[in-house]
């Protein structure tokens, strides 16, 4: 029987949510915090512990393994990167020198071609490993309808826009947390004259701006509507209905002022041109993923003009709907045990180790996302996702969204926010774009 990661209805969300916000008031601030890690295992354990992922460098595990070692000074840790990542970690699991520990991503999830990297993958919610899991935000933690998790993620992903912070100050404004706020302050900042107080990229559907700016919102109106869910996902084309109030929301976002599409048109792509872009110092507010800004510390030293003016700025939701702002909650890189592994235990170990607070926050900061923990104060780029409140935290994974109803959205939002098709043309073409 085929598996899927479980979808959680509006009861069972608002129901968590209301035990949650209980069980909160009742903790002392001595409960609150983290206990501090103690081995459990022979100290003097000699072991190697191999771990696999895509990236050509990966400096802030190597730095947590360092600080493992303060622990378990005998075992060796190593990082390899795997060229073709996605397409060969089936073919290494299955080979005699598999990692102990891999990364993972949850949209391998069912599909045939991935499903040696589920397989291979431990349950890490058995509480026999007493792996912290408690410190992670539970709209990422996707567990199996068995209630097996395969996976954790390590760094989480979210859309929003970059903030100048001190041009805000120094303007005497304050970062807008509603719609009305956001269109009051691109007029101010107009009126002083800046010419583009909101930017984004704008040349392509899949991470153009109308994307970052629009699918948080656009979940927040169908995350708790199962039929609703459920229409898109099956392609029903009558289902593009529900993107219309998306769809007129983005048209108004473009008619009030905010973003001057032809000088978003002059970004060349939306990593390095976005962040060196934001960096002249000119443009407040500049729509990205956090992916993107994950690369921004390391430009620094690349903008003469940041260089010559340098500036405090952070990473923000953007509001789009009347009533404040949603926290799009994506897993980003996500590590499971191979069950297979040689030395299953200390690998075991090097997780309960790593899932916690402190050491996935510091891990987040050096490589510069967005931590997968509850606590987001220990970073103040993604500080302020931390003050939206629980009820405005999504995960398309969580409650179902397929891929490929992404893509359609994606397509529709992005043909009304150029202007080359219309709202009735979108809505009525839900299923057939890319065909």
């Amino acid at each position: 029987m085929k598996k899927r990661i479980v979808k959680k209805t509006m009861c069972m969300v608002l129901s968590l949510g209301m035990i949650m916000g209980l069980t909160a008031c009742g903790k002392t601030k001595q409960e609150e915090v983290e206990k501090e890690f103690k081995p459990s295992l022979d100290t003097s354990i000699s072991c190697e512990i191999k771990i696999a992922g895509g990236y050509d460098n990966f400096e802030a595990l190597e730095a947590e393994f360092d600080r493992f070692n303060e622990y378990y000074p005998n075992v060796k840790l190593t990082y390899t990167k795997i060229d073709d990542y996605n397409n060969m970690i089936g073919t290494v699991l299955n080979g005699n020198d598999a990692p102990d520990i891999y990364v993972n991503y949850s949209w391998m999830y069912g599909r045939e071609q991935y499903q040696s990297s589920i397989d291979h993958a431990e349950d890490l919610a058995d509480s026999s490993l007493d792996i912290n899991l408690n410190c992670i935000r539970s709209n990422i933690l996707l567990k199996t309808d068995d209630g097996k998790l395969p996976m954790v993620p390590v760094f989480s992903n979210t859309y929003g826009m970059l903030v100048n912070n001190t041009l805000f100050e120094k303007e005497g404004l304050k970062v807008p947390t509603t719609y009305d706020e956001l269109v009051e302050a691109c007029d101010i900042l107009r009126a002083k004259g800046y010419e583009n107080p909101l930017m984004g990229f704008s040349n392509e559907e899949t991470t153009s701006l109308f994307t970052l700016a629009s699918y948080p919102y656009f979940c927040g109106t169908i995350a708790y509507d199962v039929d609703a869910v459920n229409k898109l996902n099956d392609m029903d084309p009558e289902a593009g209905e529900y993107m219309r109030p998306t769809l007129e929301r983005m048209k108004q976002f473009i008619n009030d002022g905010c973003v001057n599409l032809d000088a978003c048109a002059e970004i060349e792509n939306n990593y390095d041109a976005v962040i060196l872009r934001f960096f002249e110092g000119d443009v407040p507010m500049m729509t990205a993923s956090g992916d993107t800004v994950s690369g921004t510390e390391k430009r620094e030293s690349r903008s003469e003009a940041f260089i010559a003016n340098p500036f405090e700025y952070s990473f923000v939701p953007l509001p789009l709907a009347d009533d404040g702002a949603y926290f799009l909650d994506l897993p980003n890189l996500q590590f499971s045990v191979n069950k297979e592994s040689k030395n299953l235990d200390a690998a075991n170990e090097f997780m309960k180790f790593l899932i916690r607070s402190e050491e996935l926050s510091n891990m987040a900061q050096k490589k510069g996302l967005m931590s997968p923990t509850k606590d987001l104060s220990f970073n103040s780029m993604y500080a302020a996702f931390g003050n939206v409140s629980e009820d405005r935290i999504l995960s398309p994974e969580e409650f179902g969204l397929s891929e490929e109803a992404v893509k359609q959205f994606r397509q529709a939002v992005y043909g009304v926010g150029t202007g080359t098709m219309t709202i009735d043309e979108a809505v009525k073409g839900y299923g057939t774009f890319g065909k």
